[in-house]
């Protein structure tokens, strides 16, 4: 297994020659789980996607794991398969995966949309899942970092500085060039780690995110009584105007206490007259119905038969 163990050695500094070396192990004995994913591996380094595409299928085949699905929806999108890439995405979603490989899967799905011209839904779903904290602190400063990257090419420079920061505090092991990414945006990162609070940032404004140039967010509602956004907001500034005036309340009956009762609904006025002689016949109908059938037991006392 000497070409395995050089494939390994060579894998960061030579990509290519590590995959002629896993190539040459594959060879020998094809039917062995870590040769194909160490041949998987390089050829992915390599930049190989086709040869890395047909290994991790192997690999997945050989296992039955569950790990290879984020990987080979990756492979997908780079060939260019990318329905195929959807459909492997859709099914991953369905399996049981490790929080760090939702997160990988994530990266890939977000990365997807944004090759198709969905920049919008690649960002939305970079803050659903930043909002759900899962992963190891190496995956979500992934997140934060990619989220970070679509910004700035959004034009968001503020924006990005603020998220390229928050995945800076969490790349422990920094693995990631976020100290270049600010350097670049102007920001003098010094010898400290910036100290952006990531609480803070997922707080703000009850979103994961800050906020975005308006032409980078979908449409909003058009103001107006149509729309449950406008209606809100109207409905609150009526509100406040009343309390300011210090009129009543609409509706009208004096001050109005959070003890109050809710309105009862309005019934129409044609309808008004039936539904009260209904009511009535219903509830005397009902009390001769009781009066007539009912039987004194001989359990009752004498003065209850009457």
């Amino acid at each position: 297994m000497a070409h395995l163990v050089a494939a390994q050695e060579w894998l960061d500094d030579d990509p290519q020659l590590a995959l002629r070396h896993a190539q040459a192990a594959r060879r020998r004995a094809a039917r062995l789980p870590v040769v194909r994913e160490a041949t998987a591996e390089a050829a992915y380094a390599a930049e190989d996607f086709p040869t890395a595409l047909t290994e991790y299928r192997a690999v997945q085949r050989l296992t039955g794991s569950d790990d290879y699905w984020p990987v080979i929806a990756d492979c997908e999108r780079a060939i260019g398969r990318r329905d195929q890439a959807l459909r492997t995405i859709q099914a991953a979603h369905g399996k049981s995966l490790e929080p760090t490989q939702k997160v990988e899967l994530t990266l890939v799905e977000a990365g997807l949309r944004d090759d198709m011209g969905q920049r919008d839904e690649a960002l939305r779903i970079l803050r659903e899942a930043i909002g759900r904290r899962e992963g190891s602190h190496e995956s979500q400063a992934r997140l934060r970092y990619a989220y970070a990257n679509f910004l700035e090419e959004n034009g968001d420079t503020e924006g990005a500085r603020q998220w390229f920061a928050a995945a800076a505090s969490l790349d422990t092991a920094k693995t990631l060039d976020t100290r270049d990414r600010l350097e670049a945006l102007g920001i003098d990162v010094g010898e400290e780690d910036p100290d952006e609070s990531d609480d803070l940032l997922i707080e703000e404004d009850d979103r994961p995110e800050p906020e975005l140039p308006r032409e980078a967010r979908a449409p909003e509602p058009a103001d107006g009584p149509g729309t449950e956004t406008a209606g809100t907001e109207t409905a609150g500034t009526e509100t406040a105007g009343t309390e300011e005036a210090g009129a009543e309340p609409v509706g009208g009956g004096g001050a109005s206490s959070k003890d109050e009762e809710p309105p009862t609904p309005q019934i129409a006025a044609g309808d008004a007259s039936s539904f009260g002689a209904g009511q009535d016949a219903c509830e005397a109908s009902e009390e001769q119905s009781v009066t007539d059938h009912r039987e004194p037991t001989d359990d009752e006392p004498e003065d209850s038969r009457s």
